[in-house]
């Protein structure tokens, strides 16, 4: 019998059926969720309903450094495996990734391929894996891994089946989110500084202040505004000008940390996120940037060798706001006051007093 003849045997009795029709609907959950989080959450969540096994885990193939590493770990603490990563071919994980092939280990101790790196990382004591690819398209993504089931040859008759579905379905769940990933980070970025645009601004900051107001956290927002832009555009034309932009962008770029982001808003506007960041420590930050632009010179492949300034607002949430618009216009308020106070310098935001009309 080939490989269809079995898997139809396996599911004759009217469990089985029940537990196909259950990892059918599970298997639509799963491609039809768009974000790594949340897959993971409902991989979890229904591997367990389907897979009467305590100990689990499913770890991803990172493409840059073709190591695996754990995105699920179902009966250890993720956190203890969270910075372990295998070679490909290292471990029993590694060679199925490598040759893309199953492997049923029923004494794994005693298996010249096993890798004891996890084991003494959480202090569990692996006796018998089952290794299944993740594969799509011939590509291989990952693996998802079952250890010490009680009864292996019952595991493998009643509920390999099974496994082999999921692992499938899971191959194409984890590529759907890894291409959804890629055309939304390419629509976030905006083509004349290569930064984030508008479109970021929407999508991450309704998340970030939720995650900054959950932890008990704060957010400061950075608007800044190039002074006199319109005469640099009048005296060098458009093309210069976007350039210009560009340069400007990449040496604000050069001084922020990775949780920070810039979002070029908008003509010569550009809103830089400071999560974890309050008001005393942004206002800091932004008199070191501004030191940095006033002392830089754009345009030099030119021979043009032009200086810049421009003007900035700060508002911290939850100090001055507790909501991402209210958040926005303060920042933007203050930015328009340094305008007014003669460019190039630095206005902090002030909290909305209450019963103020807004716009």
């Amino acid at each position: 019998m080939d490989e269809r003849d079995d898997l139809i045997q396996a599911l004759t009795d009217h469990n089985q059926v029940e537990r196909l029709l259950t990892c059918i609907e599970v298997s639509k959950t799963l491609v039809t969720t768009f974000d790594m989080e949340s897959l993971v959450r409902t991989a979890v969540e229904r591997i367990n309903i389907l897979i009467p096994a305590s100990n689990w885990s499913i770890l991803l193939l990172d493409p840059d450094t073709l190591e695996l590493h754990f995105s699920v770990a179902v009966g250890v603490e993720l956190e203890d495996v969270k910075d372990v990563r295998l070679k490909l071919g290292e471990g029993i994980a590694g060679t199925v990734a490598q040759t893309g092939e199953p492997i049923f280990i029923p004494d794994a101790q005693n298996d010249p391929r096993f890798c004891c790196r996890v084991d003494e990382a959480t202090g569990f004591i692996t006796k018998s894996i089952i290794c299944l690819p993740l594969i799509i398209r011939e590509e291989i993504l990952g693996v998802i891994e079952v250890l010490n089931v009680e009864n292996a040859n019952f595991f493998r008759e009643r509920y390999l089946p099974l496994l082999t579905i999921l692992a499938d379905y899971v191959a194409i769940a984890v590529d759907n989110v890894r291409n959804f990933q890629r055309l939304q980070i390419a629509s976030f970025i905006d083509d004349v500084t290569g930064f984030y645009n508008t479109r970021y601004l929407t999508w991450h900051l309704e998340r970030l202040v939720a995650q900054v107001l959950r932890e008990g956290s704060q957010l400061s927002v950075v608007f800044l505004d190039m002074d006199n832009f319109k005469q640099v555009v009048d005296t060098h034309g458009h093309l210069l000008g976007s350039k210009v932009l560009r340069e400007v962008a990449r040496v604000i770029g050069a001084v922020l940390t990775p949780q920070d982001s810039l979002i070029r808003y908008g003509g010569d506007e550009f809103i830089i996120l400071l999560p974890r960041v309050d008001k005393g420590k942004a206002y800091d930050f932004v008199t070191r940037l501004r030191q940095t632009i006033n002392a830089s010179r754009f345009l030099t492949d030119e021979g043009i060798h032009l200086a810049v300034t421009a003007s900035y607002g700060i508002a911290t949430l939850p100090q001055d706001a507790t909501d991402k618009q209210t958040l926005l216009r303060l920042a933007d308020q203050a930015m328009f006051s340094s305008k007014g106070r003669g460019k190039d310098t630095i206005v902090l935001g002030s909290p909305q007093p209450p019963n103020t009309p807004t716009d």
